[in-house]
């Protein structure tokens, strides 16, 4: 996907993934290639500066965690951010509604 159409989507898509469960950013960013078909393969540079954001927003907390015998930053939703998550959710379903909408009327 085009860097250009992932503009103001990568938080929620962020947080809908951490919202699965804490993990580490590997794993965050192995989810979202797997879940989207290879649609999200995002690069590192991409997934940590904006879970940096995210957690000096407030949205996700983090910790470290040598559970596997490698040190990792692990993050998980704050109460603002699945607030955060629920608002953000429910004006990209608004939004998807009125895009397919829109391009109902070509297809008819």
């Amino acid at each position: 996907m085009r860097g250009e159409s992932l503009k103001g989507h990568l938080d929620m898509l962020l947080l809908a993934a951490i919202d699965a469960g804490a993990t580490h950013g590997y794993a965050i960013a192995q989810e979202l290639r797997r879940v989207s078909d290879g649609t999200f393969d995002l690069p590192d540079g991409t997934i940590y500066p904006a879970l940096q954001r995210l957690r000096a927003g407030g949205l996700v907390d983090s910790h470290w965690s040598a559970e596997t015998g490698r040190r990792r930053r692990v993050y998980a939703l704050t109460p603002s951010g699945r607030d955060a998550l629920a608002r953000q959710r429910a004006d990209w379903f608004q939004f998807e509604r009125g895009v397919r909408a829109v391009l109902a009327l070509t297809a008819s």
